[in-house]
């Protein structure tokens, strides 16, 4: 078989999921309000009948395309465009599907959007790893994403679907409580990489403190993260209420404290697992080269050890900082705040608009996180970034 002939076998699945959710499954679903069930609607009937008919057969067209064998470019146009296509489709119907006058009436992304929406972007993913992009390239790209979604949002052409309905009513709610689960996220893994950096060069060194340590670290993570979080509370609550002054910075049996505790702990076996295979990894000549330079065990460890487990330190961050982006959404369980605010206060009102507005943002903060620390990985393996001893 010539090469750009026949079928792309990774395509069959993506172009099915394609016809299924525009033809069989709802495009969107009018609901009477934010939290009684609705009815959906077919792509074919959310959109007026010349707009509904344009866009299936150009979806038909694009499952055909990812069929094919095509130049990755040409897939990664095709499916870009109709990625935009569907979001803008989405504005639109929600807009015509609202009955005029009914300021109670809401209209949210059905089934078959959402799986539309999964079936396009695991082709643009599918396309990106064939393309094989330097770093450099992805983060472009990624920057490119993220203004383009900003002007689709500021353009105010989804203010008629329900979740943004629910972002205007909790604006100034909404980014208090991003900037929290950023602060928890973020804050954790800074004072994990402080405490697991040196004791990881500590457990390098001392082979018989390094089984202990991990050992240790690895029952805290098979301990479930509502059960640590209560298991935080009694000791924090008497260092509140014993220690002078440790309520007034913030310490307390519930809220941020026990959650910051709890993802501090969660994240200690990545960062000293990972800096502890690091420094194996170093290249013996390296350490036998600075010691016959005069170098001392600590001026080794900053000017030769360090710098080659640099990219070991950064997939632990990517670890890290994932994982905690994530997890910091249960910290709204003991009153620890972040986007978990909305995901529980959605689940106790039945109102799954209010859900995902929690757990859209939850996801895009960390594929972001993803994609721009795999590029620093990336870029901290290239040829040339490697420390070489003299």
């Amino acid at each position: 078989m010539h090469k750009g002939r026949g079928l792309e076998k990774t395509g069959v699945l993506m172009a099915a999921l394609i016809l299924v959710s525009t033809f069989l499954l709802p495009f969107i679903v009018v609901k009477p309000n934010r939290i009684l069930e609705g009815q959906g609607q077919m792509l074919i009937d959310a959109l007026p009948s010349v707009s509904s008919i344009a866009l299936a057969a150009a979806l038909v067209i694009v499952g055909l395309c990812l069929l094919l064998r095509l130049p990755a470019s040409a897939r990664l146009a095709i499916v870009t465009a109709a990625l935009l296509a569907v979001i803008l489709a989405l504005g639109s119907a929600a807009n015509a599907g609202l009955p005029p006058g009914n300021s109670y009436a809401r209209v949210s992304p059905g089934s078959g959007f959402w799986l539309l929406l999964f079936a396009l972007s695991l082709a643009f993913i599918d396309v990106i790893a064939k393309l094989k992009l330097s770093p450099t390239v992805r983060l472009m790209l990624l920057l490119i994403a993220i203004v383009a979604v900003g002007g689709i949002f500021a353009s105010g052409i989804l203010a008629d679907i329900s979740v943004m309905k629910e972002y205007a009513n909790r604006a100034d709610a909404f980014w208090a409580e991003m900037s929290r689960h950023a602060m928890l996220a973020l804050g954790s893994m800074l004072v994990a990489f402080l405490i697991g950096l040196p004791l990881g060069v500590v457990c390098h060194r001392v082979s018989w403190l390094r089984a202990a340590a991990l050992n240790m670290l690895n029952i805290l993570q098979t301990i479930p993260s509502i059960a640590l979080f209560g298991l935080l509370i009694l000791p924090l609550g008497w260092m509140a209420a014993h220690i002078p002054g440790a309520a007034a910075i913030g310490i307390s049996g519930i809220g941020t404290a026990p959650a910051f505790v709890a993802l501090v702990l969660y994240s200690l076996l990545p960062v000293v697992a990972n800096t502890v295979a690091g420094l194996e990894n170093v290249p013996r000549e390296a350490n036998d080269a600075a010691r016959g330079a005069g170098m001392t065990d600590l001026q080794r460890l900053f000017s030769i050890e360090f710098p080659l487990t640099f990219p070991s330190l950064l997939a632990a961050i990517r670890i890290v900082l994932i994982q905690n982006i994530g997890m910091a959404t249960i910290a709204a369980l003991i009153g620890g705040g972040g986007m978990g605010v909305f995901v529980f206060q959605g689940l106790g009102q039945s109102a799954m608009d209010l859900v995902l507005l929690g757990a859209l943002p939850t996801v895009a903060m960390s594929f972001v996180a993803a994609i721009v620390l795999d590029a620093l990985v990336d870029f901290s393996k290239a040829p040339g970034s490697e420390v070489r001893p003299a």
